[in-house]
């Protein structure tokens, strides 16, 4: 499936004239996207895709420039029910940053939130809800805050709500930098 992914974003036109020397995608995240009635579902809840990749019937890939922000949801089942759920918030990265190797994730991404279990996944969903519920979009939410909620969730603490308040602060903050 490597294979086919990188034959697939081989010829996309590179995004950026940065990139003078590199393959035209090194600098982009492919993430794998599949859906297999009733089995396997691997799909974004959010983040915008520079470009979607449409490899069959049942695979996709979605590719992702540097620093873009998105969360992807694997659920799996057999014949006897749901046999995992998993949460990934990511940031898509320049190759010379560092990053974590993630399947399905090509070169790699900066994890930011890592929930595993349907407890987990749902109580990050109801917080992705709430932030939509205030018009915010959750791939310009902080960066700190999918980190603390990773933290609260291994240390099974209450998450903290995300407010219009907090983000105004982190908009403040990045213009100050």
């Amino acid at each position: 499936m490597n294979a086919s992914i990188s034959a697939a974003t081989a010829a996309l036109p590179s995004p950026c004239s940065t990139c003078a020397g590199q393959d035209a995608s090194a600098s982009l995240t492919r993430v794998s996207l599949a859906y297999v009635e009733q089995r396997i579902d691997l799909y974004l809840r959010f983040g915008e895709p520079a470009r979607t990749v449409r490899l069959d019937r049942w695979r996709r890939v979605a590719v992702f420039l540097p620093g873009a922000v998105f969360c992807r949801i694997r659920w799996h089942a057999n014949d006897y029910g749901t046999v995992r759920w998993q949460l990934m918030v990511m940031q898509a990265c320049t190759p010379l940053e560092a990053a974590q190797c993630i399947t399905g994730v090509l070169p790699g991404a900066r994890l930011l939130l890592h929930a595993e279990g349907e407890p987990a996944v749902r109580a990050v969903l109801q917080q992705i809800d709430a932030i939509e519920a205030l018009g915010i979009a959750p791939a310009a939410v902080s960066l700190a805050y999918w980190r603390t909620l990773a933290n609260r969730l291994a240390a099974r603490l209450p998450l903290p709500a995300y407010t219009a308040e907090r983000h105004a602060a982190w908009l403040a903050g990045r213009a100050l930098s």
